[in-house]
């Protein structure tokens, strides 16, 4: 069955960096999109960034210019490297993986921005 497993959340100071990363298996990765969600206490779930199957990124607009998305269809994993980061950035992260109909969410791993 598939199974997505995060790890890299943790704590860190304001303007540090942390990278997360996120194991995919029991699917076809490559065909799949992508991506990392957050929510924070007390909020919704949103979207903090896509990698399709086609190459495409796209970032919410409070990340852009300090997170990074990547991915690695031979390992099939996918990464967040997130910069610069502010104590908003607070937030369990979720990697998620889309094709069709089909949707599938890690566990989450927390990250906690503060000094």
């Amino acid at each position: 069955q598939a199974q997505l497993v995060e790890s890299g959340g943790g704590l860190v100071q304001p303007g540090g960096s942390l990278r997360l990363s996120c194991a995919a298996s029991g699917i076809a990765f490559s065909l799949y999109a992508m991506g990392w969600y957050r929510q924070a206490p007390g909020k919704q779930r949103e979207l903090v960034a896509t990698f399709n199957s086609g190459g495409v990124t796209n970032y919410a607009n409070s990340v852009k210019g300090r997170f990074t998305i990547s991915r690695d269809n031979a390992k099939n994993t996918v990464s967040l490297q997130m910069n610069s980061l502010k104590p908003e950035d607070t937030a369990v992260y979720y990697c998620n993986a889309k094709l069709w109909a089909a949707t599938y969410w890690g566990q989450g791993t927390q990250v906690t921005v503060s000094s």
